[in-house]
């Protein structure tokens, strides 16, 4: 990227808000969540508890309403009790029977019984149904107090002890009777069983169409989040090939929405595309400016003896190879820099220097095999990829007998491994540092500058690549470079 915008996009992440520090705002504010996952999981999450209180709030208003009808059964139990009583001359209070077959069977699961409060705050049974035989309906200590304290009102409560051990619903409501000072309880309970059977029934069904529909919900959500996100993921794969260098732009139609982002992505890489070849021009016109002047000055030295010409002669060829250095290492920088939409087919590179190199080295016979997949591509601009093949090929040839071999395939994603080697003397191990240092050369009598294996290293590097030198098998030299590689 280049400097003006990697410092525009650095000012600007100071200002970026600072993200929530704890609980949902954390966890959705977390870096490197997928976002579709994010929306599906807080869909998911709203789907989840509404659900729940849902399916809790039908199965309480269902079980209420079953109650609240058995609770009119026991009302009308008690009232036919309250009719059924008599007070009789002495005060004592006499119940006869209720017209009820339910209440008149042993153990038929509805009862009723009267009672009367203590001095001491507790209850005594005066009369109860045929039902009940010997039982008594359950009731807690304080239900005197509560009664009394609701006088005239009926409590209902569930009741886990009836006769023959069944749940029951009692209902219990104190009353004042004509001609009694007194007042008396009337209590009336039937076996809930049938109810607490059928509000189970009616939790299961319920909890299981909740389920359903919850998934249902949440797979709509998906597909929803997923066809509404679809124009993201295009864009996300449209930037994903310009940056594997198989389109130059973003050139899709998009929502009104995502529409300027694109436009903006358009804008970056046509800004860095005008600063590369900005760059690209300076870096021609220095060259320009200052190579012909150096030219000029070594050919008047050249053309003239004695100590200040030789002098003059090599300052002049250190200031070309300083030129030379520093405009390639800033030609390189620019190049990585840009790096988008540049794709380098290896192969034809290879084959084109292959077949240059051995008509260059015709005299000496040597035979250049290389090997590379057919879609390996490079992830960079075609010059900068012949020079570096070219310069370790032409140093393969010119040290080798007769063979030089280059292979390379892919190795990491988005990398490449390109070895060249030689059958030739090779190159000693404390050596291979200092071979690629700028300007070094192995053998004087050997024609060359000495740049060679350093361009290789300094365009390698530039690309964040590496190179490194060892031992072949064909007994020279073997250079391994890793560089970027362009996605088929």
């Amino acid at each position: 990227m280049a400097p003006e915008n990697r410092s525009m996009i650095e000012a600007g992440a100071d200002e970026t808000p600072s993200r929530p520090k704890g609980g949902w705002g954390r966890w959705l504010g977390r870096p490197g969540r997928s976002l579709t996952r994010r929306l599906i999981w807080l869909a998911a999450a709203w789907i989840l508890a509404a659900l729940i209180v849902a399916g809790l709030l039908l199965t309480s208003l269902f079980q209420e309403s079953a109650l609240r009808r058995l609770g009119n059964t026991l009302g009308d139990t008690i009232d036919e009790a309250v009719v059924a009583s008599v007070i009789r001359p002495d005060g004592s209070l006499e119940v006869g029977e209720i017209q009820d077959a339910r209440t008149q069977r042993l153990l038929s699961g509805k009862y009723w019984m009267v009672a009367e409060p203590t001095t001491a705050g507790r209850l005594r049974v005066v009369a109860r149904s045929a039902s009940l035989g010997e039982a008594e309906l359950d009731y807690g200590a304080d239900l005197a107090t509560r009664l009394q304290s609701a006088f005239g009102q009926t409590i209902s409560y569930n009741g886990e002890d009836g006769p023959k051990g069944e749940p029951l619903r009692i209902a219990a409501s104190m009353k004042q009777l004509p001609d009694r000072a007194e007042p008396v309880v009337f209590f009336a309970g039937v076996d809930r069983s049938d109810v607490d059977a059928d509000t189970r029934q009616f939790a299961t069904v319920t909890w299981v169409a909740l389920l359903l529909l919850g998934a249902g919900l949440v797979a709509a959500v998906f597909i929803q989040v997923r066809v509404g996100l679809r124009p993201l993921f295009d864009l996300r794969d449209e930037i994903s090939d310009v940056r594997k260098g198989r389109s130059h732009r973003v050139e899709g139609v998009y929502p009104l929405e995502i529409q300027p982002l694109a436009e903006q992505v358009n804008r970056l890489l046509a800004h860095n595309q005008e600063t590369v070849e900005r760059q690209r021009t300076h870096v021609g016109n220095l060259a320009h400016a200052l190579k012909t002047p150096l030219a000029v000055m070594l050919a008047e030295a050249g053309s003239r003896e004695g100590a200040l010409n030789d002098m003059v002669r090599r300052q002049t060829r250190v200031m070309q190879d300083q030129v030379d250095h520093h405009l390639r290492r800033a030609r390189a920088a620019a190049r990585a820099a840009h790096g988008l939409g540049e794709r380098t087919e290896v192969g034809e590179v290879l084959d084109e220097l292959a077949v240059m190199l051995e008509r260059v080295f015709e005299e000496k016979g040597v035979e250049i095999d290389w090997r590379a997949p057919d879609d390996l591509a490079f992830l960079g601009e075609r010059q900068d990829l012949q020079e570096i093949f070219g310069n370790l090929m032409e140093n393969a040839a010119k040290w080798c007998r007769r063979r030089v071999r280059i292979s390379a395939g892919p190795s990491l994603p988005g990398q490449m491994t390109a070895v060249v080697e030689d059958d030739g003397p090779g190159l000693p191990a404390d050596q291979r540092d200092t071979a690629l240092k700028r300007g070094t050369r192995m053998d004087e009598d050997t024609p060359g500058t000495g740049l060679g294996l350093s361009i290789v290293d300094e365009l390698t590097r530039g690309y964040g690549g590496r190179v490194t030198l060892a031992d072949s098998d064909m007994g020279g030299l073997k250079v391994v470079l890793e560089l970027p590689a362009a996605e088929s």
